[in-house]
């Protein structure tokens, strides 16, 4: 509809340029008339150039409401697999709390039978009680005897009851932990369901809104959408490495008992330019990055902020060889739960490739303008445990 409208507006300029020319070569009126003609023309042009500009304003608009519908989409989608994660931890831990609870309860069935046992032994035994036992000794050393042995089943009946009392006890505290964990289950999954409910009208306001704009507006959104799509499997694939990473390290500190935990210190500045933009857009959607950028930083070496193992180097590229999103880009893993991704390099600069180790302070590729970038910057991320984090409190 706004292709037509604009198709109509301009029609209608041209039209009136037409007319204007015709007016200076054909018309015979006075000078006056001229003057009242030309200025009947300048209007309609004034009035056709504020409904050109009118289309444009409500085209930014559509542009920016379909932008802020995919930042609720993407916030959705990470919570979504925020719940999934946490879900899948609960289910653990359910799974590892029955197996707790039921060996509890194997100690407290195995702890009654022995109490039972010896309450039969002590009926058996009839009314003889303990001073009974001491008074009936042969001598000195048989009284020191029977004492300790008295002293020792006194302390064992004394333990017995007390493990009977600590086990129940904890029996108690794992089913009500256990139907905690159920419970926060069972709202997880009524949260996921409500924000997939809330995601799916979003994706369908979106659809609604995108089939509304112009082909050059609808190619320009293909293009964030593809941008949207490569960020989620490029965080897919680091997620994956630094899952199989934890479960190494998780192993090897229960071996050796050693804890490593992702740390912010240590870092240097990949540029030697300013943060021009931070976690969030101005317009409030998420960036999941800070951009450098700056007069000269075209061209500029980029550092490897801390020691590490490349595991992305690649270019993003259409089948037409054209880039998209990250377009030249860099992610290394420094090995202790944190990566650093460094994107939109100058074409071809990329100086390490997959596997490589690298140094802090190592150029690693230079500033460009490739992917799905406006102006030459650096798009920098700090990922944690497989999440963006905000990459400004990791940089000096």
């Amino acid at each position: 509809m706004k292709n037509k409208n604009l198709k109509i507006i301009a029609s209608t300029l041209i039209a009136t340029v037409f007319l204007l020319n015709t007016v200076f070569v054909y018309s015979a009126s006075t000078k006056t008339e001229l003057n009242n003609q030309m200025g009947n023309i300048n209007d309609q042009i004034s009035e056709k150039k504020e409904e050109i500009n009118d289309v444009k304003d409500q085209m930014s608009d559509k542009m920016k409401e379909i932008q802020k519908l995919s930042g609720q989409i993407s916030d959705y989608e990470n919570q979504i697999a925020d719940l999934d994660d946490e879900i899948s931890d609960l289910e653990d831990s359910i799974e590892e709390q029955e197996k707790e609870l039921k060996k509890a309860q194997e100690d407290y069935d195995y702890q009654n039978e022995l109490l039972k046992k010896r309450l039969v032994a002590l009926y058996e035994a009839g009314k003889t009680s303990y001073i009974d036992v001491l008074l009936s000794s042969q001598d000195i050393t048989d009284f020191i005897s029977r004492y300790y042995l008295i002293t020792e089943i006194a302390q064992s009946d004394s333990e017995l009851l007390q493990q009977i009392e600590d086990t129940k006890n904890s029996i108690e505290t794992k089913k009500a932990s256990l139907e905690a964990s159920k419970e926060k289950i069972v709202a997880n999954k009524k949260n996921k369901q409500e924000t997939s409910d809330a995601l799916k009208s979003s994706k369908s306001l979106k659809d609604k809104q995108v089939s509304q704009l112009s082909e050059q507006e609808q190619e320009l959104q293909e293009q964030l959408d593809q941008f949207e799509k490569d960020k989620k499997d490029i965080q897919a694939k680091l997620k994956k490495i630094a899952e199989e990473e934890a479960k190494k390290a998780s192993e090897n500190s229960k071996k050796n008992n050693i804890t490593t935990k992702p740390s912010a210190s240590g870092y240097i500045r990949p540029v030697n330019f300013p943060i021009t933009t931070g976690l969030y857009y101005s317009d409030g959607r998420y960036h999941g990055a800070v951009d450098f950028s700056g007069s000269g930083i075209s061209g500029t070496p980029i550092k490897a902020v801390k020691d590490g193992t490349v595991v992305i180097s690649t270019a993003l590229k259409n089948s037409n060889g054209i880039y998209r999103s990250y377009g030249e880009y860099i992610v290394i893993n420094h090995h202790d739960g944190t990566m650093t991704l460094y994107a939109h390099g100058a074409p071809g600069s990329r100086k390490v490739s997959t596997g490589n180790t690298v140094k802090q302070g190592q150029t690693i590729m230079n500033v460009g303008t490739t992917g799905n970038s406006t102006g030459y910057h650096l798009h920098f991320e700090v990922i944690v445990n497989g999440r963006t984090v905000d990459p400004r409190p990791y940089l000096p």
